[in-house]
Formats: C-alpha cells, structure tokens, sequence
C-alpha cells in the first residue's frame, strides 16, 4: 500500500503549494474541501499543473494521483482516509482550523495504536498553527477525555512554517496553479524522536522552529503586508507598482530594519545573513512575474493587526526594550486605513470597529494590547489620527 496524505483545503495554496510537495514524494493526496466547484473540478481532471515563475524562467510540474472529498456531505469518507492516512496537513486559514478538528478528531480517534502515529502539520501563516488545532482537536467536545492518555500513539502534532508567495490566479486557470520558484517549508521534527519524520521531500526538519517562524513573519509577512497597505494608500494597483514607488520601498525597508535588530537580537542570527534575507525578500514581493493586487495581499486587516501578528508583535517586543518602532507603526496606521474594501469582510468589520469604539477600546479590541504595554500609547495615537481623518 503506498503512501497517503490527506490535505484539507484544496485552494491555490493547497493545489499548489502542499500538494507538489507531497506528490514529488510518492504520496497519493486526497483533497478535503467544502467548496463544490473545486471538488468537482478534482474530481472531473485526472491532473493539473503547477507553474513556478521567475526571472529566469519558468517550469512546470504535473500533479497526478490524487482524489478529492466533498467534506460537507462526505463526514464518514474523510474519517475513513484519515484512520489510514500518513500525513494529515492543511491550509483553510488560521481562523478555519476549529472547523475541520472535529473530523480530524474523529479520524485519529479511529486509528489502531498499533499503526505509526499520523503526523499532523498545519500550513498556515500563524505562529503556533498545529498547536492551535491540536488544542481544537482534544477539547473535551471532540475527543473523549479518556482517550487523550494515549493520544500520542495515534497522532503527531508538528508546527511548522511555510514560506511561498502564492499569488492571486487568472480566473481562466482552472486548477493550474501559479507560484514562485522560491519555498521553504520547515518543520518541528521534536514530536518524532521516536519515530521517523514523515519523507516529504523538500521540508527542513528542525529542533526549534521559533526562530524560522519568527523570521518568516517578521520578514516577509511584515513586508509583503507594508508593501500592500502603503501601496494600498498612495493608490497602488498591485505590490509590484508599489515597490516601483521609492518612498513605499523606503517605508518597507525601515519596517524590516525594525524588525531585523529584534529577529538578530532575539534568535543570534547572523547580521549579514538577515540582511541577505532582507534583500531576498523585497525581490520576491516585487517580482513582476507575480502581480499581486495590494487588495489581495492586504485582506483581513483585524488578524493582521492582532497581538502576534507581523507589526504589533515586533513593535511590541521593541517598545519594551526601548528600540525604535516608528516604521511598524506607520505600516500598521495604513493597515487601520484599510477599510470598507470590496471583497473583505474583516476591512468592513474594522471600519465599524473604528467608528463605534474609542482609541483605547479599538487598541484593545483589534490589537490585543493593554495600557500596560508600552507600545498601546503609541497605537492609540494612530487610531486617534486615523479616525479624525474619517
């Protein structure tokens, strides 16, 4: 029997993305989805192909070997595939992952002890995404508490952090999905000390995985998201006409020098190695292979803005050890002007939010920080300028 990874969520970072590295390693890939037309479309197409672009050209690669389970109608099906799955991996989005642990949970509880423990490994853009579905996973209303001693010798919880710009796809594509050549998907290998790590070609398996994660978030999540939203603000089409506006790349590049002192600082990674990476990332962003309207990338402003998100959690760390912070704050303020955009909902939640709430309230509510902080001033102040702009 050869073998098998269930994945849920059959978008673009899913077709694309997870699933190009599962099938270049052997593994059948059975896609959950709640989508009707995508299901449908996986189930209609026996392949479909991914393109990753670049400056020097592209290259394709040919997704076969997979099936697709309408997981809305399909409870049993999924369960099924998850008692003899291998892998179970996803990426529906942080704010999904509470939806799909009571089928995870089912499937896991159904698995013999006997079996290798299926490793469980959330791809999203969230520090702690695994944890935050294994929590989903063995609450009381999903798994019998008395099942949760032994829970370890069913399934493995890795976090991990992913890294590729997967843009907006021309509506004609069908399932071909476009990409950038450049990846990193790293993996915590700590839950598997006493079993091997899943062979998935392409992750880097590490012993901590914090510092990858942060560095990833600070990095190209926060500059990617100052990119958008000050592109956004001066009237911007897409990321790459904003990096072509030399005072947006100046605004970009001090946010990633604010955020490059804390990731040295924080984790001893080499200066020069960060700033390697810097350059690296601000490539990426602007590749014009990649046009990404600055809409897209700016969507879902309140996660973006929350606690542990790549402005206000670099920004608090340096306010508390009295470094400088200025830049984070001027790309959070135009994240709190990303508002009422067509096709976002969380930009007309946080026009609502602005407009009912006080500074302080809306600091609190949207940002997570309490007066306590030394960076809540600081936001509140934004929020107060923000709104009498309104």
């Amino acid at each position: 029997m050869g073998k098998k990874a269930v994945h849920f969520g059959a978008g673009n970072i899913g077709r694309g993305f997870v699933a190009e590295f599962l099938h270049n390693s052997g593994y059948e890939v059975v896609f959950c989805d709640v989508m009707d037309s995508i299901i449908e479309q996986l189930q209609q197409n026996k392949s479909y192909k991914v393109i990753q672009v670049g400056a020097e050209g592209n290259s394709e690669t040919t997704i076969t070997n997979y099936r697709a389970i309408n997981s809305k109608i399909h409870e049993a099906d999924v369960i099924e595939e998850i008692t003899t799955a291998d892998v179970v991996t996803c990426s529906v989005g942080p704010s999904i992952l509470k939806f799909i642990a009571p089928v995870i949970a089912k499937g896991v509880d159904a698995r013999p002890n006997e079996a290798t423990p299926v490793a469980v490994i959330a791809c999203e853009n969230a520090i702690g995404a695994t944890d935050t579905l294994a929590e989903h996973i063995k609450h009381a209303k999903n798994t019998d508490p008395s099942r949760l001693e032994d829970h370890h010798e069913r399934a493995r919880f890795a976090n991990s952090a992913i890294d590729r710009i997967v843009p907006a796809q021309d509506p004609s594509a069908g399932l071909d999905v476009k990409l950038e050549k450049f990846y990193e998907w790293v993996v915590d290998a700590t839950p598997f000390k006493d079993h091997d790590c899943p062979a998935i070609e392409g992750i880097k398996w590490v012993d901590d995985l914090f510092p990858y994660i942060e560095r990833k978030l600070f990095t190209v999540n926060t500059g990617h998201a100052a990119a958008a939203y000050h592109g956004y603000y001066h009237q911007k089409t897409t990321v790459y006409d904003a990096l072509q506006d030399p005072a947006i790349v100046d605004e970009v590049r001090k946010a990633l020098k604010e955020t490059s002192k804390l990731i040295v600082g924080k984790h001893g990674i080499n200066e020069q190695e960060q700033k390697d990476y810097v350059e690296k990332i601000i490539t990426r962003i602007g590749n014009p292979h990649l046009e990404d309207a600055v809409e897209r990338v700016g969507r879902a402003p309140l996660r973006k803005l929350s606690r542990k998100e790549r402005f206000i959690a670099p920004a608090a760390e340096l306010a508390e050890q009295g470094d400088e912070f200025g830049a984070l704050l001027d790309a959070a303020e135009m994240a709190f002007r990303f508002q009422n955009v067509e096709g976002d909902d969380e930009s007309a939640e946080l026009a609502k939010i602005m407009k009912a709430n006080a500074p302080e309230k809306v600091v609190e509510q949207v940002c997570g920080l309490t007066s306590k902080d030394k960076l809540f001033s600081h936001v509140v102040e934004v929020v107060k300028k923000v709104q009498a702009d309104a």
